[in-house]
């Protein structure tokens, strides 16, 4: 994709998953990539699958001071940052909201939704020096619909979504793009093919999404192809998002497609 090669990216999150994909991506397309993980294991496994072109970093993105020194290392190495991919998320906390704490709430709002803060904060301080740069965001289907048991998670994807728009216009005059992807139903976990099958059917495009589905998209909001997008939240979901039934119960059920010979 056109003017990536010789970018310098910093994806959080990126040890696995979504984030590895897409930091693995960046690279085949030329790019310089730092791989933030909260495990150092996984971050130093990822930069060493991706070689010279990659720089592991140890983070909890919450922490400011973690994220500093995550910064302060990338200009040291590199001197400039160009594009931010905030994709840490903390999706381990599915609680019914009766059953909420305060310790609970602060975590996975602080991973998600502060740390993408606190991230894009840093490096818009840079880009704005540099006069251009792009802040890219993974949010969720559950910012504008709702996960039974995901209060949190849902609140900070919803935050996630605002602060994209928000962060679009005050920073559109320092040539800064902020934008944000939406990934859909990504089997991004351990599950059999039976199951993945099942959950697959509620998707209008028959299948559970991959991590490098959400590559490509990623790369082209960063690349020069998206230069005139800022402030949108790009829907990678295979159709899940559009339908107003799901399949199970829809008036008008596959069995009554036509048959295409």
């Amino acid at each position: 994709m056109r003017g990536i090669d010789g970018k310098v990216v910093i994806v959080t999150g990126a040890g696995h998953g979504i984030g590895r994909a897409v930091a693995e991506r960046f690279a085949e397309e030329g790019a310089s990539v730092v791989v933030n993980d909260l495990i150092e294991e996984r971050a130093l496994e990822v930069a060493g699958s991706i070689g010279a072109r990659a720089v592991p970093f140890e983070a909890d993105v919450s922490k400011s001071a973690e994220i500093e020194a995550m910064f302060d290392l990338t200009m040291e190495r590199f001197g400039r940052v160009d594009v931010l991919v905030n994709n840490a998320a903390d999706t381990s906390g599915g609680r019914h909201v009766l059953d909420g704490d305060e310790a609970w709430w602060d975590r996975v709002v602080g991973v998600t939704l502060k740390g993408a803060f606190l991230c894009g904060r840093r490096a818009a301080g840079i880009m704005a020096r540099q006069g251009e740069g792009v802040i890219l965001s993974m949010s969720s289907g559950g910012a504008s619909r709702a996960h039974r048991g995901m209060v949190a998670y849902d609140s900070a994807k919803g935050g996630i979504e605002a602060m994209t728009r928000a962060m679009a216009l005050d920073l559109a005059p320092y040539g800064i793009r902020v934008n944000a992807i939406v990934p859909g139903l990504i089997r991004t976990y351990e599950i059999s093919d039976e199951d993945a099958a099942e959950r697959g059917a509620v998707v209008p495009l028959g299948r559970l999404g991959a991590a490098d589905d959400l590559a490509g998209p990623t790369v082209f909001l960063a690349s020069d192809d998206a230069r005139y997008m800022t402030g949108m939240c790009l829907v990678v979901d295979g159709g899940v998002l559009v339908q107003q039934r799901t399949p199970q119960v829809e008036t008008f059920p596959l069995s009554k497609f036509p048959t295409i010979a």
